[in-house]
């Protein structure tokens, strides 16, 4: 096995490191950002640099994953939001189409739990591989506020518009044996087997002809960048009108004092 060299981007908290091994043609992603991997513009944007420098690199698959306990448990709504009021959009979700657009296929190691804008983030790859204590939530109504990171578009793409809605109604969580079954995870494995099983599954891709996977990648996921876009434009608009809600502040207060919200419907 031959492997560039690893390289490493640091920044506010965010770790990011890559390696490709060149004899298969597999490219490493991982990335950490404190106790919970809270996303911000500057580890998305890191990781859609990573992504488009192992694509031009001659990477064949990519597998992501994290460091820590958790895959990533979204936004920190608890923290300074960089967006202006009435911004056009959110810095944050500027950065996301690209994470759509580049042209490798990904494989998510998704341990621990994938979380609103962290199940985003896990929808991003193609395939994912999860463990027995893996967890997913789409809980922005748990916070008072709408779904963001494309979830509208990704969620009901993958598993169908029902199961999508009631996890986007009722914010509840999807531990692994159900994500198996309703296909939010592709393969379901003991925790330390995760990793192992996520490069297995890129290991295929990868001995598959490139050019045509490229193509039938192309085919399959067709505008998704684009509509990508299209889709962060609403769910932005939605989200900057609930943010000034009395139900949004009640979610985050009581998401923070880990106790059950009560909204007004104000």
């Amino acid at each position: 096995m031959t492997e560039q060299p690893r390289t490493t981007t640091e920044g506010d908290g965010v770790v990011v490191e890559s390696t490709l091994d060149t004899d298969s043609g597999i490219g490493t992603v991982t990335f950490q950002r404190g106790r919970y991997n809270f996303f911000n513009v500057e580890l998305l944007s890191t990781l859609a640099d990573t992504f488009e420098q192992l694509a031009a690199d001659g990477c064949r698959a990519i597998v992501l994953a994290s460091t820590g306990r958790h895959f990533c448990a979204g936004a920190n709504f608890g923290s300074s939001d960089p967006s202006a009021p009435g911004a056009a959009s959110s810095p944050i979700y500027d950065v996301v189409p690209r994470l759509f657009a580049q042209p490798v296929p990904i494989v998510a190691a998704v341990g621990g739990a994938a979380i609103g804008g962290g199940l985003g983030l896990s929808l991003v790859a193609d395939f994912r591989v999860a463990s027995h204590q893996s967890r997913f939530a789409a809980n922005f109504a748990k916070l008072g506020i709408s779904q963001g990171f494309a979830l509208s578009l990704t969620l009901p793409r993958l598993i169908g518009l029902q199961r999508a809605s009631e996890l986007l109604y009722t914010g509840k969580t999807v531990y692994g044996e159900e994500a198996l079954t309703i296909g939010l995870c592709d393969k379901l494995v003991d925790q330390d087997q995760l990793n192992q099983e996520a490069h297995a599954l890129a290991q295929q891709i990868a001995s598959s002809a490139p050019l045509a996977v490229a193509a039938i990648r192309r085919t399959l996921r067709d505008d998704l960048a684009t509509k990508v876009s299209e889709t962060l434009r609403v769910e932005w608009k939605d989200q900057t009108s609930l943010k000034l809600t009395a139900d949004f502040r009640e979610g985050v207060s009581a998401s923070k004092a880990k106790r059950p919200p009560v909204f007004q419907g104000q």
